[in-house]
């Protein structure tokens, strides 16, 4: 499986919605719905960063490894 971003599971503890983290991570909306939806395939850390910033996390709290099931 690999890595999943949890990105909206801390979005709706923090109550924040898309839009409103966009203005403030400096993200278009496009690209975080990318992340939030688990199709992105890479991120830089100032996202990252700005990200946690934002939502007052750790990175753990916004991304999370799941071994494939296979090994």
């Amino acid at each position: 499986m690999g890595i999943i971003v949890n990105l909206d599971v801390m979005m709706a503890k923090r109550k924040i919605g898309l839009t409103e983290l966009a203005g403030k991570v400096d993200i278009t909306l496009a690209n975080l719905s990318i992340l939030k939806n688990n199709k992105a395939k890479a991120v830089r850390f100032s996202t990252l960063e700005a990200i946690c910033k934002a939502l007052d996390c750790q990175p753990g709290d916004i991304l999370e490894y799941v071994p494939d099931e296979d090994g």
